[in-house]
């Protein structure tokens, strides 16, 4: 049977089941004992329905009730782990602008977190440009860790994966941050499990403070990493107190770029790694040629359930096209076949930031309202005057889409 994380002092107990009231789980019960104190019963705790959630402790006047401390596992000299490091994600040389957003917020981390800690990017490919490095230093790297290696030449998880947890092992970085792209959500967790930490994927706030570790009663310099929870309903922040490094994903737009300053000084380290040779051949790239990244538009026209039709996004393609924007959607009109999943606006889709966002019969449920947070102007018509993408709207409209839309092209073809 496992031990209990609880005690329960037997000389001290007064059976009054003040614990037993306290306790959420259902872990705690008072059986017959005669002689034990006046009322004859004393506390009793079931190990495996326990939770170690403490509130028996606090509920017990008589102090009969502690914690038991377990051992804590976790990295070995945890001490030894500093600075801050974010993945570059590049395509044919060209780093990916999450990259630049997520050095942009590492630097802020870094402002926190004190004790000489430096802003790192870990450059993976084959033949990689200079301009590359370059442009790393300018948005924020104190050091670029570059790995220039032909098994790089071609995405794959595993070398990836292989390059990176060989970095940690050699460096030893405090905290990793790495885009939630196709690519990032691939090997990211691949690279945790090898470096036996943990991971929060999706995050959408991230701070660093002092920390009371509830294992050791130590304090340290943790990683907040927030992200939604339950469908959107509520923020969860985790943090990862006894393993190293600390890793999270973020979308890409949560963050803000800085502006960059391209005469920063930083260092560029070339490291010569022993890789595994990949496992695949990649044949050939064939592009999808209805697929657009809509996080790259300034202006996105976006429309929900309130469309009634596949059919009438024509009219917000066209609306799209006379403002130089693009065409999005929320989930309701992906599920329903009316738009490709490719330009879903939301938590389960892209987070995007652009300056004008122009939404139509999107009643703006938590999880779509998470993917335009960046957004600097929203516009809303909707015919609910209730709806909750009100609440977040500079301008709303009350009315039909089908009504205004047409209205609106009017004006702008004049």
């Amino acid at each position: 049977m496992a031990e209990a994380p609880i005690k329960i002092d037997l000389a001290a107990c007064k059976g009054c089941g003040k614990c037993v009231k306290g306790c959420g789980f259902g872990a705690l019960s008072m059986v017959d004992k005669p002689g034990a104190n006046k009322v004859g019963k004393i506390a009793v705790v079931d190990a495996s329905a326990c939770k170690a959630c403490s509130a028996c402790v606090k509920a017990c006047p008589f102090k009969a009730i502690s914690e038991v401390k377990q051992q804590v596992y976790g990295t070995a000299n945890i001490e030894s782990y500093k600075d801050i490091w974010v993945f570059a994600e590049q395509h044919g040389g060209v780093v990916a602008d999450v990259a630049f957003e997520l050095l942009a917020k590492a630097q802020e981390l870094k402002t926190q977190r004190g004790g000489g800690a430096k802003v790192c990017a870990v450059l993976l490919g084959s033949g990689l440009p200079a301009t590359a490095e370059q442009a790393l230093v300018a948005a924020g790297a104190d050091v670029v860790y570059k790995v220039d290696d032909p098994n790089l030449a071609d995405y794959e998880a595993n070398v990836y994966v292989d390059a990176v947890a060989q970095l940690v092992e050699k460096h030893k970085p405090e905290v990793i941050l790495a885009g939630a792209t196709a690519v990032g959500r691939a090997f990211f967790a691949r690279v945790a499990v090898k470096v036996r930490t943990g991971l929060t994927a999706d995050c959408t706030m991230l701070k660093i403070e002092e920390t009371k570790n509830k294992d050791t009663g130590a304090l340290q310099m943790l990683l907040h990493q927030t992200r939604p929870a339950f469908g959107g309903n509520i923020m969860a922040t985790i943090m990862t107190p006894n393993h190293r490094p600390q890793m999270a994903t973020v979308r890409p737009k949560v963050f803000k770029k800085g502006e960059p300053d391209p005469a920063r000084k930083g260092t560029v380290l070339a490291e010569a790694l022993k890789l595994i040779a990949p496992q695949t051949k990649l044949v050939k790239t064939v592009r999808d040629p209805d697929a657009v990244d809509i996080a790259a538009y300034d202006v996105l026209v976006s429309g929900g359930r309130g469309l009634k039709g596949a059919e009438n996004f024509k009219l917000l393609a066209r609306l799209a096209e006379l403002l130089g924007g693009e065409v999005s959607c929320s989930r309701a009109c992906v599920d329903a076949g009316w738009c490709p999943a490719t330009r879903q606006v939301g938590q389960t889709g892209k987070t995007v930031a652009p300056k004008l966002y122009l939404c139509f019969g999107i009643s703006g449920a938590i999880q779509h309202l998470e993917g335009i947070r960046g957004a600097d102007t929203i516009v809303a018509v909707n015919i609910d005057p209730h709806a909750p993408i009100f609440g977040v709207a500079d301008l709303g409209i009350v009315g039909d889409a089908l009504e205004i839309i047409p209205k609106l092209i009017e004006q702008l073809e004049r």
